[in-house]
């Protein structure tokens, strides 16, 4: 069996009877936790283990982890500082910035790889517009060429911790006021005024960039649909332009942002048609029982290879990585870097 296009949620810290037979059907590639999925260190490794135990190969284990206010699992995990954090450290010290980036990088992959969770959908690569409050300090940087930088550094800190990254929300939703969860995003820009916000991902891919996360944000003045299921973005220019070989997850399919695709079934055939590789479906149980009722469509071959590269490499056990020099000298640099005053970034400030 192959692991299958969807990614879904599961109810609680356990894993229910009902819920490991749903994982087995061959649509399926994939589980996304969240805070409702968390007691404790020791529960979360044998939640993880569990749905690893399920089929073979093994269904990935993803989980949105990027610190700040977007990190779903705290007791017991360190916490991380928001990426606005570390671009100011990039402001005051460049190498500072990107020795921080990496560490965190390294640290937040390494903790959640030592729980068997296989990726944390980061890092944030949206450019900081002072626009989008959903943004807001999830962006490292206002310049995309300092977002680059760090997000590069950040992607090879997950890598030395044995986790693919996933940047998002491409191809950016940092000029945007509408929140996707909420509603309709649209951004009326013209193509060749998008360049700052694909220069990251123009960077990350040709270092090796393992995936990207698709927003639902429609830009009329390139495709009538979300980016999420527009072929111009994902097939023309995500893998055509940009040369992107690596994976392709969509935002929650039960997002308000993605009703523009259609109802549900229609939002996860039109994603996957378009190029994605795996289509998210979060907090909407009825939603991801109608599409594999419904859902009719065969990946192709490529597809299912890519995914299995996203299982995260083994990495050290719990009390290893709490025994390690690496683990301690980045809790020292996070505690640094926590006490240090913040920079207030004026608008046009280079």
């Amino acid at each position: 069996m192959t692991l299958g296009p969807l990614m879904i949620d599961l109810a609680g810290t356990e894993m229910s009877a009902q819920e490991r037979e749903l994982l087995t059907h061959p649509l399926i590639g994939g589980v996304i936790l969240f805070t409702r999925n968390y007691a404790d260190p020791d529960q979360l490794a044998a939640l993880t283990a569990a749905v690893h135990a399920v089929r073979t190969p093994p269904l990935l284990v993803a989980v949105d982890h990027e610190g700040g206010r977007v990190q779903r699992f705290r007791e017991g995990f360190s916490p991380l500082p928001p990426a606005r954090r570390i671009g100011h450290e990039f402001d005051l010290d460049p190498k500072a910035g990107l020795t921080l980036a990496r560490r965190m990088g390294w640290l937040m992959a390494a903790e959640l790889r030592a729980h068997g969770v296989d990726l944390s959908f980061a890092p944030c690569v949206d450019l900081d517009y002072g626009i989008s409050e959903v943004i807001g300090d999830r962006a490292f940087h206002q310049r995309a060429d300092a977002v680059a930088q760090l997000a590069v550094a950040y992607m090879h800190g997950m890598h030395d911790a044995g986790m693919a990254a996933t940047a998002k929300h491409f191809p950016g939703h940092g000029a945007v006021v509408a929140d996707t969860h909420q509603a309709f995003a649209t951004d009326r820009r013209e193509y060749v005024d998008l360049e700052d916000d694909l220069n990251p991902y123009r960077r990350l891919i040709n270092n090796g960039l393992p995936a990207v996360l698709a927003a639902h944000v429609v830009f009329p003045a390139v495709d009538d649909a979300p980016a999420s299921a527009s072929p111009r973005w994902i097939r023309d220019i995500l893998r055509g332009e940009l040369r992107f070989q690596g994976v392709v997850f969509t935002d929650d399919m039960s997002m308000a942002g993605a009703a523009a695709a259609g109802d549900i079934v229609e939002r996860c055939a039109r994603a996957l048609e378009a190029g994605s590789d795996m289509a998210l479906i979060c907090n909407d149980r009825p939603a991801v029982l109608r599409v594999l009722d419904e859902l009719r469509f065969e990946p192709e071959p490529a597809s299912g290879l890519r995914l299995v590269r996203m299982r995260g490499r083994d990495g050290m056990t719990p009390e290893e990585l709490l025994a390690s020099q690496e683990w301690r000298q980045s809790r020292e640099l996070l505690a640094r870097s926590a006490a240090a005053p913040a920079l207030k970034l004026e608008s046009g400030q280079a």
